[in-house]
């Protein structure tokens, strides 16, 4: 029997998964599973190869559906999750030992980027607190990226060489138990069809009482970003605050949900006037200028629903 099952989910990957698979050929006692979800780049035919399986479904589930239909096809008591632009350097037996602890329920090691260096401040975090994500919306952790709440948000005090308890690794390179996942009943589905589903799973493994740890003697390069890059901006933007709004819905108090959703709203709205004046102005392209205006208008009006539903998937 299998001891790793890995489980890697595919959307427009074609150029990506080749180099993922071969970073895993030759792993004694696991088992490879690529999930695709309705790519249209031919992807299907770069994964389909001995010794891995194919699940190629026919409609896109989201990260998280494609997650837990991975995990469920698969045997293994430990289930590394990698993404498609993450090619595995070594370190895998590293990430199997944190399990020694019965009380650890996921691990993650190092994420390196195209240049080489670890890429702090992604790789591993802490759970976003109202304000972490509040600060995020309003740009303060863009214009001032070492205040206290990013710092603490990012983990940018962690020293990228010594293991470490950590709250949420990142979901491109996340091991952890199969016992763990079932406890906590996997991955969110409502988190549709990405981001946050991987916060709202470290969340749901520390409200069980596990520890999440990091290990720097596994080792991953990572890209980031290549299906996401595929989708046109205003796609992308609904994607990403609608899911931020879910995770707030579901794990903060109304107070705390609601100022993340006028966060959201304001926030959406100083990102939109620039765009407004230079369009008012005459200067630039008029026709991005405005659909920068209505990609953000957009996005307020979602926030704005949201105050009026507390409970995530209602």
């Amino acid at each position: 029997m299998p001891r790793v099952a890995i489980v890697i989910v595919t959307y427009h990957s074609a150029a990506e998964i080749a180099g993922c698979l071969d970073s895993l050929a030759g792993l004694p006692e696991t088992e490879i599973v690529v999930v695709d979800n309705a790519s249209t780049d031919g992807t299907p035919a770069q994964a389909n190869r001995p010794g891995t399986r194919l699940i190629a479904n026919s409609r896109n589930l989201g990260f998280a559906g494609a997650v837990n239909q991975g995990v469920r096809a698969t045997s293994a008591p430990f289930v590394l999750l990698l993404n498609p632009d993450a090619q595995l350097q070594h370190g895998l037996s590293a990430l199997i030992a944190q399990f020694e602890d019965p009380f650890t329920g996921a691990a993650g090691g190092s994420l390196t980027g195209p240049d080489g260096q670890a890429q702090t401040g992604f790789m591993a975090r802490n759970l976003p607190t109202p304000a972490a994500l509040i600060f995020e919306l309003l740009g303060i952790n863009r214009l001032w990226p070492r205040n206290r709440v990013n710092w603490h948000y990012r983990c940018l005090g962690l020293n990228p060489s010594a293991a470490a308890d950590v709250e949420q690794p990142a979901g491109a390179f996340l091991m952890f138990s199969r016992s763990a996942y079932e406890k906590v009943g996997g991955f969110d589905e409502r988190f549709y069809p990405v981001w946050f589903e991987d916060v709202d799973f470290c969340a749901q493994l520390k409200e069980a009482g596990y520890r999440v740890r990091y290990t720097p003697e596994a080792v991953a390069n990572h890209t980031g970003g290549h299906s996401i890059d595929t989708l046109p901006m205003e796609i992308r933007q609904r994607y990403w605050y609608g899911s931020l709004l879910e995770y707030a819905a579901k794990r903060y108090s109304p107070l705390a949900f609601r100022a993340v959703c006028f966060a959201v709203a304001l926030g959406a709205g100083l990102r939109a006037v620039p765009a407004l004046l230079r369009t008012i102005a005459g200067s630039g392209e008029v026709a991005r200028g405005v659909n920068v205006v209505v990609v953000y208008g957009s996005v307020a009006r979602i926030a704005f629903r949201r105050l009026f539903r507390k409970k995530p998937g209602n």
